[in-house]
């Protein structure tokens, strides 16, 4: 048991590192890529954006199919497509193709990236569950810490289709590792009962019970609405209010208002009632999108004042945020360890007011700041994120009975994509309405509103639950038979 454990969580670690150094050394190739492939900067621009679209609206069906068929295959198959993806880009002949498979490479992170959750909340007892997810997010920070540097000094040396080879052979290593690894079982019972006794009777589902309960109507529904609604956030602080943006917002309202009817009326909804009933899975998933989003949107912001404002390069710029990516490093055990003893609820107000407070902070800088003002406004950031990401995902995740871990995954992922669009079009449009001479004045500006949005999660945050307690049998709500 301890065994499949430790195995489950270098899955779970890696995998998770392998997606996020992904994603902060790709900003540092675009350039060299623009310049090799004779490509635009809107084509440059799709091989993030098609990537985001992908894996924003599959996050949700690809945790109900690792619920379905097992968090360790749908991780496997992630990891392994991951891997492959990546390596037809760094051999891609153009921009199509890299465009494709970057499309195809966020199919593959959507399947992977829940089940790193998944697979955890099936190998750890519910009370257990912070430290593991708290490791998780140390080696997300430092993927983070480590991809700007290691990133550009591989462009540098050896062009930009080194930085796609770099993730390759962990991804394979652990992919295959997860295919041979036994697939673990958690030793205590889940907070809220996973199925029906009758399952416990019967065994596994059916082939058609199975294919009914993935619900895929609701999974088309939903892909469709958040698809078209981080499209919107991405293109539309660079495009303004096309018709096409418009179009896409029309069309994620309307599919998500199908998507609500269906699964109030579906035998077997993919969002499970209970879940989406839940008061705390509710604040836990709205102080990650406040959190994310706040941070995310203050360092889209900061990058621009490093560099445009203070005159330092990109490496230069990478070495001064560096507090942010230790603190979450360090931090998120600590987080883990404060959870225990303080309590979700005040763990994460906690994180959510020092994220507010930081950013706050970065509202004072000016043409006048030095690495050490600037490092400990990032000091905050990290420390701050951190907190809230490790002790509101815990909540999400152990809330979720064990058969509906993958959703809830699913849930938790979509908002850790969805805020960091969703701040950076807002810090877009706030930086916009000044001109370009005052970026001091309206960058004071944007971050007093970013802050604001940390403060919300913080006030979202006081739905968790106080104490660390289970909750008592008669408040688990009453689970649904399979179909006969």
């Amino acid at each position: 048991m301890i065994r499949q454990r430790h195995l489950t969580l270098a899955c779970s670690v890696v995998g998770a590192a392998v997606v996020a150094l992904d994603g902060t050394v790709l900003t540092l190739a675009q350039p060299a890529l623009q310049r090799d492939l004779d490509a635009d900067f809107g084509q440059v621009q799709w091989t993030s954006t098609g990537y985001l679209v992908a894996v924003a609206s599959l996050l949700v069906f690809a945790g109900r199919l690792g619920d379905r068929y097992g968090h360790r295959r749908i991780f496997a198959l992630g990891t392994l497509g991951f891997a492959t993806a990546s390596t037809g880009i760094a051999l891609a002949p153009g921009i199509g193709w890299v465009i494709a498979l970057r499309v195809l490479q966020g199919v593959c992170g959507a399947l992977l990236q829940p089940a790193t959750l998944g697979m955890l909340r099936a190998a750890y007892p519910a009370d257990r569950l912070a430290m593991p997810i708290a490791l998780r997010t140390s080696a997300i920070g430092l993927a983070a810490a480590a991809g700007p540097l290691v990133g550009g000094a591989l462009v540098s040396a050896y062009g930009w289709r080194s930085v796609f080879a770099l993730t390759v052979l962990p991804a394979f290593a652990i992919g295959l590792l997860a295919l041979a690894a036994p697939a673990p079982t958690a030793s205590a019972e889940p907070l809220f009962p996973a199925a029906s006794p009758a399952l416990a009777e019967r065994g596994r589902p059916t082939a058609a019970e199975t294919r009914a309960s993935l619900d895929l109507p609701g999974a088309f529904l939903l892909a469709v609405t958040l698809a078209c609604l981080v499209h919107v956030l991405v293109a539309a602080p660079e495009t303004g209010a096309t018709a096409g943006n418009a179009l896409a917002l029309a069309t994620a309202l309307v599919a998500g208002a199908v998507l609500v009817r269906h699964e109030r009326r579906a035998a077997h909804p993919l969002l499970p009632p209970a879940l989406l009933r839940s008061r705390p899975v509710a604040a836990g998933l709205g102080a990650l999108l406040a959190a994310s989003a706040a941070l995310f949107g203050s360092l889209f912001v900061a990058t621009y004042f490093l560099q445009d404002v203070r005159g330092l390069d990109p490496l230069t710029s990478a070495v001064w945020t560096l507090p942010l990516a230790v603190l979450m490093v360090l931090g998120a055990p600590a987080a883990a360890l404060a959870q225990r003893r303080f309590g979700p609820r005040r763990t994460t107000v906690a994180g959510a007011l020092l994220l507010s407070f930081g950013v706050l902070l970065l509202s004072r800088l000016d043409e006048r700041a030095t690495a050490v003002t600037t490092g400990g406004c990032f000091v905050l950031l990290g420390a701050g994120f951190s907190t809230v990401m490790v002790t509101a995902t815990a909540v999400v995740v152990k809330r979720a009975a064990a058969a509906d871990a993958g959703v809830a995954g699913g849930l938790q992922q979509t908002a850790m994509n969805t805020g960091p669009a969703l701040g950076v079009a807002m810090a877009t449009l706030l930086m916009t309405l000044e001109p370009s001479a005052a970026f001091v004045s309206a960058m004071g500006t944007t971050f007093l509103a970013l802050a604001a949005v940390a403060a919300l999660g913080a006030a979202a945050a006081l739905g968790l639950p106080a104490g660390t307690a289970a909750p008592r049998e008669a408040e688990r709500p009453p689970s649904a038979p399979l179909p006969r």
